[in-house]
């Protein structure tokens, strides 16, 4: 079965919104200053290990404006371009970017896809995909990358209201820019 991974860069005070795009919300754009060959290899690495990209319709069309015309970054344009994507998305109807749109209620096509074998999928950014699977209790993982910024304002990755979950610890990784990484997997699975 292939877990789901939510994979989120944050700020110190929780906020996800926007680290690499400034042009989102006034405070965006905050992870950029700690972004180093240490990070990218450890990017690479987590990207490497995955099946497939997971995308909300947001995530998907600012990453497909950008991604498909990088190179180099350690290979983590090539691993990004490469790597099958899946697109959960109510309006639109038509993908690129090695990219299939999931049609109909995302939990159905979830179960399709990890029911098949394979390393994961991993969401990135992504926040209102994230939410889904929250409520419906579909991740398996966590990757949060802690950047330590505070950026005062700005969405965080867990809203009010969801329901008690345990984790277990599984890795620690601190880089040379100061991010200290930490992947919590659901206790039980």
């Amino acid at each position: 079965m292939r877990p789901v991974i939510v994979q989120e860069f944050l700020s110190l005070d929780g906020v996800m919104q926007a680290p690499g795009d400034a042009s989102e919300f006034p405070r965006g754009g905050w992870q950029k200053q700690f972004i180093g060959d240490d990070q990218l290899r450890l990017m690479v690495a987590q990207m490497t290990s995955a099946d497939a990209l997971l995308l909300g319709r947001k995530t998907y069309q600012a990453f497909a404006l950008v991604w498909p015309t990088l190179t180099g970054l350690q290979g983590l344009a090539d691993r990004m371009n490469e790597m099958p994507k899946f697109v959960a998305s109510r309006t639109l109807r038509k993908v690129e970017w090695n990219a299939t749109l999931l049609q109909g209620d995302p939990s159905e096509s979830l179960a399709d896809l990890t029911s098949q074998p394979g390393e994961g999928l991993v969401v990135v950014g992504s926040r209102d995909l994230v939410r889904y699977l929250q409520r419906h209790d579909l991740v398996d993982e966590y990757r949060l990358w802690i950047h330590p910024v505070i950026v005062g304002a700005g969405s965080h990755l867990f809203d009010a209201g969801l329901d008690p979950s345990s984790w277990i610890l599984g890795e620690v990784t601190t880089t040379t820019e100061g991010v200290v990484v930490l992947t919590y997997r659901r206790k039980g699975h």
